[in-house]
């Protein structure tokens, strides 16, 4: 088995071959660059206003700095390690952001994106019984894949095929999933033999959940910075506070006090512990191509939609409304991936959050930069940072549910041929407590009333919805996944 430092290596060698790939294709030609500049793009700014792209880094952190606490809470239900898990998202994240400064130069911020933790732990983890060892083996394939696939600009190519609708669709369903996650967790939706689901009690726990999901939803009404972050901070300083009280009663709720400030824990239990013996046995071999395929799909157009959107918003698109550096911002969310899950963490993507530093100022890679410095530095804090309990990170769930449920909002929900799969979609996420699952009734239901609409009802070709191959392909991959799995 190979050691996760030579697969970073030969991550690290796809990028290099990459970047001597885009510079024969004219990449950056607009003007003379040095050899230096080619292979760094982050050194052809010029009169760059550090303070401000550092601030931006500062405020791109604080926004989604809650991933420290929330990753390791979300990952460790699978048996891993917390404190190894602190340490080995900071430095996945780390890495991601300071190749995204200094290859990109884009201050865009990556690290475990939310929604596919949550499949990694709970769908396919706990729901499915693989080990969290084959698990991240299926990440590490995925960014091997995405590597390959940004090389031959495939990635742009199929999301652009992918109906608009169905990408707001899964974004909403994995923000409701998330939401339900984040709800389970706080104590305040409990399991009910009767109804499935019901109200909890209103404990100590559920009522700090509330507190911290006030205090975050206040904030960002009144524009502060970091919103999240302290809403995450102030329900665990309420919480240790209860634990202080009464310690036995806190810990049956799951709240306890740090055992100390600054510690590093190593990773060596979970870094390097990708499986391909186990992932490829005949007896695994469907289930884990199905994990990798829903890794893929769940991953394939997030970052493509984050880059877009973020740089639209920041004025950043090019006269074609194209995102700079694109093919180059795509490789290192790849190589992130695949980095991250030799160290131990699940899918690393580009986070949204970033347009809170792109409207600080933020418009290079030392932006990026600076949030992968301040992810270095938190990765010390471990103690507290593990500390932080479920029902402090709940409100951080549920808001961020919130967040990613407002995409179906530009749902053409009033198209009942592209609407109600995109319900079908949305819905089944949350109510299978699978993401998966959600993406197969979705993508199923979509082709199959749009094939059977264009061939006995659509008059014209005017009429006819057009699905591209891509998804006929997808059909035929989930119908053998409930056939054979």
């Amino acid at each position: 088995m190979m050691s996760y430092l030579g697969l970073l290596v030969i991550a690290l060698i796809y990028f290099t071959y990459y970047l001597k790939g885009v510079l024969k294709m004219g990449e950056l030609s607009t003007k003379k660059l040095s050899t230096k500049e080619k292979l760094l793009p982050i050194l052809t700014n010029k009169n760059v206003d550090i303070k401000k792209e550092m601030l931006a880094g500062l405020t791109t952190f604080l926004t989604m700095a809650y991933i420290i606490a929330v990753n390791p809470n979300i990952l460790s239900a699978t048996g891993m390690p917390a404190g190894a898990l602190v340490t080995a998202t900071c430095l996945a994240a780390a890495i991601a952001c300071i190749m995204m400064g200094l290859f990109a130069n884009l201050p865009f911020a990556l690290a475990s994106g939310m929604g596919l933790n949550a499949y990694f732990a709970y769908s396919v983890v706990l729901g499915m019984g693989i080990s969290w060892e084959v698990a991240l083996t299926a990440v590490f394939i995925e960014g091997i894949i995405f590597i390959l696939l940004s090389l031959f600009k495939v990635r742009e190519a199929v999301v652009n095929a992918i109906p608009k609708n169905m990408k707001l669709a899964v974004t909403g369903g994995i923000g409701l999933f998330i939401a339900f996650i984040g709800l389970v967790n706080s104590g305040l939706v409990v399991a009910d033999e009767a109804t499935m689901v019901a109200l909890g009690e209103f404990t100590p726990a559920v009522i700090i959940t509330i507190i911290g999901l006030v205090i975050i939803t206040v904030l960002n009404k009144k524009g502060v910075r970091g919103a999240i972050l302290w809403g995450i901070l102030v329900s665990s300083l309420i919480g240790w506070g209860y634990a202080l009280i009464n310690t036995e009663a806190a810990a049956a709720l799951g709240i306890y006090l740090p055992s100390g400030i600054f510690k590093f824990e190593g990773i060596g239990e979970i870094a390097g512990k990708i499986d391909l013996a186990h992932a490829f046995h005949p007896d695994n071999i469907k289930m884990f191509i199905t994990v990798v395929f829903t890794f893929l799909f769940v991953d394939f157009f997030d970052t493509v939609g984050t880059l877009v959107g973020v740089c639209s918003k920041a004025k950043m698109l090019d006269k074609d409304g194209n995102v700079p550096n694109a093919g180059r911002a795509l490789l290192v969310d790849a190589i992130g991936t695949t980095a991250g899950a030799c160290l131990g963490v699940s899918t690393v993507t580009t986070y949204v959050e970033s347009a809170t530093g792109v409207a600080e100022g933020g418009r290079t890679g030392y932006t990026s930069i600076t949030v992968g410095v301040l992810f270095l530095i938190a990765m010390f804090f471990s103690p507290i940072i593990v500390a932080i309990p479920a029902c402090a990170t709940a409100p951080a769930l549920i808001y961020v549910g919130y967040l990613m449920l407002e995409a179906v909002k530009e749902i053409e929900f009033e198209n009942i041929t592209e609407g109600l799969p995109a319900f079908l979609t949305i819905a089944a996420m949350p109510l299978t407590y699978s993401i998966g699952d959600g993406l197969t009734l979705g993508i199923i239901s979509y082709v199959v009333i749009n094939l059977i609409y264009n061939l006995i009802f659509a008059k014209n070709k005017e009429d006819k919805t057009k699905v591209s191959w891509v998804m006929y392909l997808l059909l035929v991959v989930f119908v053998l996944k409930i056939a054979f799995l």
